[in-house]
C-alpha cells in the first residue's frame, strides 16, 4: 500500500474524499473544506461549493464561521494571562467583573427567578475557565424561567440578534441570578463569553486585539478574526440553518450585509471567530508541540497541559455525559467525549474511533476541529450547514471514523 503525506495511506486518503463527496453529492451539503495533518504533512479536501444552488467552489481559503469551535482559541487568550501571572486560577473576578459579585443563586434550577439564596462564595478565575461558574446552557433546564431569561435578555451569543458592547452584556448578564452555586456544575457556553470581557478588561484592550496580539499573528492565522473585512468577503459562503422537518435550505446568515460583515459591537469568545483550515491547523498543531510554533513560544508547557486534559470531577462528568448521551435527538451523538479541559472536550474514554486524550470541539454551524496526541495528528473539517439537521453532524462523525482508518503507522 503506497504512503503519503507523514503517515496516511494512500488508500485511506481516497477513502476520506469519497465519504465527503458522498455527503456532498447527497444534495445536504453543498460544500466542505476538510484538512489533516500529521508529521509534518497536510492533506486538504475542497469539495463542492459555497451556495446550495451551486456558485463559486468551495476553496483552501475558504472563510468559515466556527461557532463553539471558537471556543478553543479564545481560551488561549486567557492562559496567555495565567502564564503572565496577571492571573491567578483562584482569584475572585469582582475586581473586573464586578457585575458578578455578590451573586444570589436559584434555590431550584426551574424556580422562579427571585426564589434565590447567596451564593456560598465568590466567582473565582478557574470557574470560568472549567465553565463552572454557575450559568450556561443546560439542554435539561430548556423552558424554565432562567433559560428564558438567557435566551430572551440578549445574553446569548449564538442567536440572530446582535449583542450590546461588553459592558451593557455584563449588565444584563449581572441581573440574572446563578442557575447554580459557582464551581458546582459544567454548564455550556457563556463562560467562554464572560472570559473575553475578563481578559479585556484587565489588559485594557479589546479581547481581540489581545488575542491576535499574543496568539493569532505569532501562529500567522491571518484570516482568523470576529468578522470578515470587505476584501476577504467574497471568501465567505452564506450559513444556512436547513428547516429540521423538511431539509429545506434556509439562510441564517448571509455573507454580505451578514452579522460577520462588520466589527461585533461585542467579541465573543463562546462562539465568534470566523478562520480557515490552515489557521486551525496552525492552532492545534501549536497545541500537540507543547505550545510552541516555529521554535517560538506561545503558550506555556503546563498552560497547554491545563487546557488539554480533564479538568471536570467525576460528578461534573457524569452530569456532562448524561446530557449528551441524553440529548441525541439535539447533538446528534455529538459531544460524548467523556471529559472536559479549558475550552474544549477531552476524550477520557474510548467511545468511537478516537483515542482517549484527544482534544477539540465542534461548531453548530457545522465545524470540527481536534488534535490527537497519541497519533500526532491534526483534523479540521469546515461546512457552511447549522446542526438543525443531522446531516452536518453525520458528515463530521464520518469524517473523523475515515481520518483514523486513514492512519498509516
Amino acid at each position: 500500500m503506497g504512503r503519503s503525506n507523514g503517515g496516511f495511506s494512500e488508500a485511506g486518503l481516497r477513502k476520506v474524499r469519497d465519504v465527503l463527496t458522498r455527503h456532498v453529492d447527497s444534495g445536504k451539503i453543498p460544500g466542505v473544506v476538510a484538512l489533516i495533518g500529521r508529521g509534518g504533512e497536510t492533506h486538504v479536501e475542497a469539495i463542492g461549493t459555497m451556495r446550495h444552488d451551486g456558485g463559486a467552489p468551495m476553496s483552501r481559503d475558504t472563510i468559515f464561521r466556527m461557532a463553539s469551535t471558537s471556543k478553543p482559541v479564545t481560551m488561549a487568550a486567557s492562559m496567555a494571562l495565567l502564564d503572565d501571572c496577571a492571573l491567578r486560577l483562584d482569584d475572585p473576578v469582582d475586581r473586573w467583573l464586578p457585575e458578578l459579585a455578590g451573586r444570589q443563586v436559584l434555590k431550584r434550577v426551574d424556580g422562579p427567578l427571585d426564589d434565590t439564596e447567596p451564593a456560598p462564595r465568590p466567582i473565582t478565575v478557574r470557574d470560568l475557565l472549567t465553565s463552572t461558574f454557575g450559568l450556561g446552557i443546560d439542554l435539561t433546564a430548556l423552558g424554565s424561567p432562567i433559560m428564558n431569561a438567557i435566551f430572551e435578555g440578549g445574553v446569548f451569543s449564538q442567536g440572530a440578534v446582535p449583542l450590546p458592547d461588553q459592558d451593557e452584556w455584563m449588565r444584563r448578564l449581572g441581573t440574572l441570578p446563578l442557575m447554580r452555586r459557582p464551581g458546582e456544575h459544567w454548564q455550556y457556553h457563556l463562560s467562554h463569553d464572560v472570559l473575553g470581557v475578563l481578559v479585556s478588561r484587565v489588559t485594557g484592550k479589546p479581547f481581540e486585539a489581545f488575542l491576535r496580539e499574543r496568539v493569532l499573528d505569532p501562529l500567522g492565522m491571518q484570516d482568523t478574526a470576529f468578522h470578515v473585512p470587505a476584501d476577504k468577503i467574497d471568501r465567505l459562503p452564506p450559513s444556512y440553518a436547513p428547516n429540521p422537518q423538511t431539509g429545506e435550505f434556509t439562510v441564517w446568515d448571509e455573507a454580505k450585509g451578514g452579522q460577520y460583515s462588520a466589527p461585533p459591537a461585542f467579541q465573543a469568545g463562546g462562539g465568534g471567530l470566523v478562520s480557515t483550515v490552515d489557521d486551525y491547523h496552525a492552532y492545534f498543531r501549536m497545541l500537540l508541540n507543547h505550545g510552541t510554533h516555529a521554535g517560538q513560544r506561545i503558550l506555556s508547557r503546563p498552560a497547554v497541559e491545563l487546557m488539554t486534559t480533564n479538568r471536570l470531577t467525576p460528578e461534573q462528568e457524569a452530569a456532562r455525559s448524561a446530557l449528551a448521551r441524553g440529548a441525541v435527538h439535539v447533538s446528534f451523538g455529538q459531544g460524548q467525549q467523556g471529559g472536559w479541559g479549558f475550552g474544549m472536550a477531552v476524550r477520557t474514554y474510548r467511545g468511537d474511533y478516537a483515542p482517549v486524550g484527544q482534544f477539540g470541539w465542534d461548531g453548530g454551524t457545522g465545524t470540527s476541529a481536534y488534535a490527537d496526541p497519541e497519533n500526532g495528528l491534526t483534523g479540521v473539517l469546515l461546512t457552511q450547514v447549522g446542526l438543525t439537521t443531522a446531516a452536518p453532524a453525520q458528515l463530521i462523525h464520518d469524517f473523523w471514523t475515515t481520518v483514523y482508518q486513514a492512519i498509516d503507522a
